[in-house]
């Protein structure tokens, strides 16, 4: 078995690489950042395995049934080798333990999650906290079973997931009106649309007074946007341009049920000019701040977002352009990390469909999807 290791910009363009030289039928073995001294031939290295060269066919004098029964023993036997390593390289390159990676399903799972983008050490509790759980008090896990019941951990996979993260799907906080949401994050994540969405589905559709504030004056007619939504929805609208006309604008609307706030985009360089909002917003507590990220970013590039946005002290976490990727494991992860709920969900661009409440289940629905742990069950 030919073993080899990739390096490119993305994790990708890597298994792009790996496809190219050897073929569609290349098995991934191990996905991670590069190492510190290889790092100059790309961020990411991911390592393949591929099957050597077929046997090359016997000659004109060797045919016959008798050699051709003992050509198919033979690559039976060849194919049954070749399981036995993938499975182990499967079990050292991913197990990061003694006891996981003398189970193949337990090996087989962080695999999975971390192929996801689960941070290695979270899938690693997750996954020896879920052994524990499905075995049960019929054995100690630290014996190293060959082989889990697939079905029980399945759900000790989810159960222990779902334990580390909460959902809470609301607006405002606490019982006060009128419910003021602002809407914080980096530019391009969605704010506007998903602001656009909930007023929607929590304003008009129960028929409850909606205003909304825009004070994204930084983009060119991005107000202007926001302006033309609110002109359709049929509900009021302010262009707020300070902190102090952003406090006024609010005394003013005390009879409305919802104000929704859409603030700029601030990126890594633009946290100085957020400064002034971000003190105003993490000062208020009738404020209900919620951070919107795009799964779309990077693991890395999302986990240093949040840490900028820290300042603005938001409540929750929103989570958008669900449908531009596969890996959902960064969803989980700033969960985890932050203990901050997680509030609405968005796949898409339609206004109001492509907008979902957050829960626990889903999360592991979307975290646990990928094909090597549906397997678990099947096995």
């Amino acid at each position: 078995m030919k073993i080899k290791s990739y390096f490119a910009r993305t994790v990708e363009d890597a298994m792009a690489l790996a496809r190219q030289e050897l073929g569609p039928d290349a098995m991934l073995v191990n996905s991670r950042k590069a190492a510190p001294e290889a790092r100059s031939l790309g961020e990411y290295e991911v390592v393949f395995a591929a099957d050597p060269a077929p046997l090359p066919a016997p000659r004109p004098a060797e045919a016959g049934p008798a050699s051709g029964e003992r050509l198919s023993k033979e690559v039976a036997e060849l194919k049954r080798e070749l399981e036995g390593m993938r499975r182990a390289l499967t079990r050292s390159a991913f197990a990061p333990s003694q006891w996981m990676s003398s189970s193949p399903d337990l090996s087989e799972a962080y695999a999975a999650l971390t192929a996801n983008e689960v941070a290695p050490d979270l899938a690693r509790e997750i996954v020896q906290s879920a052994a524990v759980r499905a075995a049960g008090p019929r054995r100690p896990v630290s014996g190293g079973p060959a082989r889990q019941d697939g079905e029980a951990l399945q759900r000790a996979l989810a159960e222990e997931l779902e334990s580390r993260i909460t959902a809470e799907p609301l607006l405002g906080r606490g019982e006060t009106r009128p419910r003021i949401v602002a809407l914080a994050g980096p530019p391009g994540c969605g704010k506007t649309t998903t602001l656009v969405k909930l007023a929607v589905n929590y304003g008009l559709a129960a028929r409850r007074p909606v205003l909304l504030l825009s004070m994204d004056t930084y983009r060119v007619a991005a107000a202007e946007q926001l302006r033309s939504y609110a002109a359709i929805l049929g509900v009021g609208f302010h262009v707020i341009e300070t902190t102090g006309a952003l406090a006024q604008a609010i005394e003013e609307n005390r009879g409305k049920d919802l104000i929704f706030i859409d603030t700029p985009g601030f990126g890594f360089g633009d946290m100085d000019h957020a400064a002034p909002l971000a003190r105003f917003l993490a000062a208020r507590g009738d404020i209900d701040t919620q951070l919107v990220l795009s799964c779309s970013m990077k693991s890395a590039d999302l986990t240093r977002m949040v840490d900028s946005f820290a300042s603005f002290q938001p409540q929750r976490l929103l989570f958008t352009k669900l449908d531009e990727t596969g890996s959902f494991g960064p969803i989980l992860n700033e969960a985890a990390r932050t203990g901050k709920p997680l509030s609405f969900f968005g796949a898409g661009q339609r206004i109001p469909e492509d907008l979902e409440t957050a829960s626990r289940r889903r999360v592991s629905e979307l975290v646990l999807a990928g094909h090597s742990v549906r397997a678990l069950s099947a096995a």
